[in-house]
């Protein structure tokens, strides 16, 4: 039975207000603009002088693991960059809407008959463990995002060194994939992965029962995936934020979210409600196709004895 329904969230600027690694910049003292500027412009710097073509959404990490090997952010580890994700900002009714979108669905006893449950999700471009330390991860099922290998800085002291694994805006979609058939599920089957050939009726998670927020156009390949499968997409922008607000809005009007709200999930907001009422539509058509499953079956008339 395809009872699960999954909120997949996007994070920097979805569910954090600002970026993750601000409580890194300001514990080493770093003007988080002049850092981003400088990565904005390791695109355009390795092409021109090296003709090497590099991935915009993650090249940010080589400048991390840069500064930690210089001793810029020294002694940065994956145990620190843990510890940072308790400092970081989030928005209003974070991780609070986490638990009760949860409990809306498990604790009504008309979906309880068929063992209906919510599961949240994290894909995101930015590093993993910083994630995994922040306050949404007891309610959270799996994270992808950018995972680091350790090393030595100048000094010989431990520090982050390497890319292990990325994610980015377009590899999203593969985690997409990932939900629907199972895998990093708590009941995810051994040897699945992605490119798995699975029949749709038997993947875990259907897409049509997938809500998808973020806060922006990097989000879009997605977006799209759920769209076309009949997912749920929904966009966030930052309070009194006027070109967020309109790039969110010239995204709806071209199809690619059905809906966005101001970057609050307080209980009683649009964004609270809009979630809450995708994710009961989810439960009640669930609940709906089993009972009708049921019914049909409950309906047809047995064998007869024969009667001369």
């Amino acid at each position: 039975m395809a009872n699960i329904i999954a909120v997949v969230w996007d994070f920097d600027k979805t569910l954090v207000d600002g970026y993750m690694q601000d409580p890194i910049f300001e514990e080493y003292n770093v003007e988080s603009k002049e850092f981003w500027k400088e990565v904005n412009s390791l695109p355009d710097k390795y092409m021109k002088e090296q003709g090497v073509l590099v991935n915009p959404d993650t090249v940010y990490l080589n400048q991390f693991i840069r500064y930690a090997k210089n001793g810029t952010f020294k002694g940065l580890t994956n145990k620190k960059l843990f510890e940072f994700g308790k400092k970081l900002k989030f928005y209003k009714g974070i991780p609070d809407i986490f638990e009760k979108t949860k409990k809306l669905i498990e604790e009504d006893s008309k979906y309880k008959e068929y063992d209906i449950k919510v599961e949240h999700y994290i894909v995101s471009t930015g590093m993993t463990q910083v994630i995994k330390g922040s306050s949404v991860m007891p309610y959270v099922e799996h994270v992808w995002g950018c995972e680091l290998i350790e090393g030595e800085d100048k000094d010989g002291a431990p520090c982050i060194s390497e890319i292990g694994y990325t994610i980015d805006n377009t590899s999203k979609t593969r985690a997409l994939f990932e939900i629907n058939k199972g895998v990093h599920s708590g009941d995810s089957r051994e040897g699945v992965n992605a490119n798995t050939k699975i029949p749709e009726e038997f993947r875990r998670v259907h897409f049509i029962n997938m809500v998808y927020v973020a806060d922006g156009p990097s989000d879009i390949p997605a977006f799209s995936v759920l769209n076309k499968n009949g997912g749920a997409t929904f966009a966030i922008y930052p309070k009194g934020d006027l070109r967020a607000l309109s790039q969110v809005e010239q995204m709806r009007v071209e199809g690619r979210i059905n809906m966005y709200a101001e970057a609050d999930y307080s209980e009683g907001t649009m964004a609270y409600m809009w979630i809450c009422n995708k994710i009961t539509e989810f439960a009640d058509r669930i609940r709906k196709e089993e009972r009708d499953k049921i019914a049909k079956y409950a309906g047809s008339q047995g064998p007869k004895h024969l009667v001369d």
